[in-house]
């Protein structure tokens, strides 16, 4: 656990102080090696803001913006853009265009201001970095005294929720790969094929090998082959969307009211990326150019938003209301050309199922570990990885509907970790006469929160039920 500073006759002391009766105090549970210490609202001195916190990073193995760039568009480019056009057929074409728009925008705002949050903490506590969890630590703990206690609680919040949330996407993920391979067994053996429940249950070897993989160097060939299947296969996909583009009076404008959270949670899974923001911005050359005009963020997020949109739009025009949860559902199963596309997509699928195991596996072992003896830590994290693993593909047999499955992980999961959060950690930040004229970032981070609960509250209640629906029509 974080080590705390012993009583004094102050609740909270100044930096300088802390510093030096800290030395030998260590933060076992945070990835940076740096020590984060409070401050009083009192005690914060204008000089604490010459602090600069990108001069005090380590410079090795940091990467240049065009670098940051690559990953971020990496993370953010994955297998949601599939289910683009199923979302704007929930929107309709006019709120689904412009609705991806919107929340594309309301996405990229959320990552500016935690990792603008981030900074200022990191100023305010003499920290050269942070990442998500501790960027939520150092903003109760550096805020208003009532919410000092609560500190800690809301640093395992935040790993709670990227665990969650990434586990929750690899559950989508086996969900994918089952509904793939059962179209094209389904179309050679008529409906005498196994259930997609008996195909999940025949992944576990491969995801089991998959998720036991301890080292990122270990996953670059699986990347490598993931990427290049993945390229190939949308290449073929769009091939295929703009082959069979319907005239637009073939689809409709707008849809019904109780569809409105299913797209939305269908586009916060898509595009929502935030796990991976922080570890970037912290590994960034010139971490000053992550935010800005252009920016790296801005510049990823308008490539990320434009492609998410032409793809959803153009998907939904090419095959209306007959859209499935992912497009590749929809390329003629008949073509070999299609066959060979949806395999090649579901191989790049199961491929990246091991990265996207990566972060939450880390967070979860290194939370345990000291449990375990030297001599029993490698059957304990083997253990752990294999459970976690049986954990997602028992969730994806439990529900193995895939199209209200991605609007239920991102109406929980995503709608919590990529707004609500962000916005709690600004307004905390910011509580100290910084919330602006006529406090104006409250007024904004309300109407943000509300927006977030009000999606993950509607977009979760009919993502269940349309589950349950499902499940009683077998």
């Amino acid at each position: 656990m974080l080590s705390r500073v012993k009583p004094r006759r102050r609740s909270t002391i100044i930096m300088g102080k802390m510093e030096k009766e800290a030395e030998s105090n260590s933060m076992k549970d945070f990835n940076s090696s740096t020590k984060i210490a409070a401050i009083s609202v009192g005690d914060y001195n204008e000089k604490d803001e010459f602090y600069d916190p990108f001069e005090n990073r380590d410079k090795k193995h940091t990467n240049s913006d065009l670098g940051s760039l690559a990953h971020l568009l990496k993370s953010s480019l994955g297998t949601g853009i599939l289910a683009m056009p199923n979302a704007i057929r929930n929107g309709g074409l006019i709120i689904g265009g412009l609705g991806t728009i919107i929340i594309g925008m309301i996405c990229a705002h959320c990552v500016h201001i935690l990792v603008r949050s981030s900074h200022i903490l990191c100023k305010r506590t003499k920290t050269p970095k942070m990442t998500y969890a501790e960027t939520a630590y150092a903003a109760f703990l550096c805020g208003p005294k009532i919410l000092k206690p609560w500190a800690n609680a809301s640093k395992i919040f935040v790993n709670t929720a990227l665990c969650a949330t990434y586990i929750g996407g690899a559950c989508v993920y086996i969900v994918f790969i089952a509904t793939t391979i059962h179209q094209i067994a389904e179309y050679y053996n008529g409906h005498n094929t196994i259930n997609k429940g008996s195909l999940m249950l025949a992944l576990i070897p491969a995801v089991i090998l998959l998720g036991q993989i301890r080292n990122l160097k270990y996953m670059v060939p699986f990347s490598m082959v993931a990427n290049v299947s993945m390229m190939v296969g949308f290449s073929v996909t769009l091939y295929y969307i703009f082959k069979d583009l319907q005239p637009i009076q073939n689809v409709n404008m707008f849809s019904e009211t109780e569809q409105l959270p299913i797209f939305f949670a269908t586009v916060v899974f898509a595009i929502e990326g935030i796990g991976v923001v922080m570890p970037v911005e912290n590994s960034m050359k010139t971490p000053q150019h992550f935010l800005g005009c252009p920016g790296v963020l801005n510049i990823t997020m308008t490539i990320v938003v434009s492609l998410y949109a032409m793809i959803g739009i153009f998907g939904y025009l090419a095959y209306g209301e007959n859209t499935k949860a992912t497009v590749t559902l929809n390329i003629p199963v008949q073509d070999i050309l299609g066959q060979v596309v949806k395999l090649l997509i579901g191989l790049a699928v199961l491929f990246t199922y091991g990265l996207q195991l990566f972060v939450p596996l880390d967070i979860m072992w290194n939370a345990i570990r000291t449990k375990f003896s030297h001599k029993y830590e490698a059957v304990g994290e083997t253990t752990l990885r294999a459970v976690i693993v049986l954990l997602t593909v028992g969730v994806a047999v439990g529900v193995q509907e895939l199209e209200p499955f991605i609007s239920l992980v991102g109406a929980i999961f995503f709608s919590i970790l990529g707004i609500s959060i962000p916005v709690t950690v600004e307004t905390i930040s910011c509580w100290d006469g910084h919330l602006g004229t006529f406090k104006w970032r409250l007024i904004k981070n309300a109407i943000l929160l509300i927006f977030s609960m009000m999606a993950l509250v509607f977009g979760s209640w009919i993502s269940i039920k349309d589950i349950i629906k499902a499940y009683n029509k077998k």
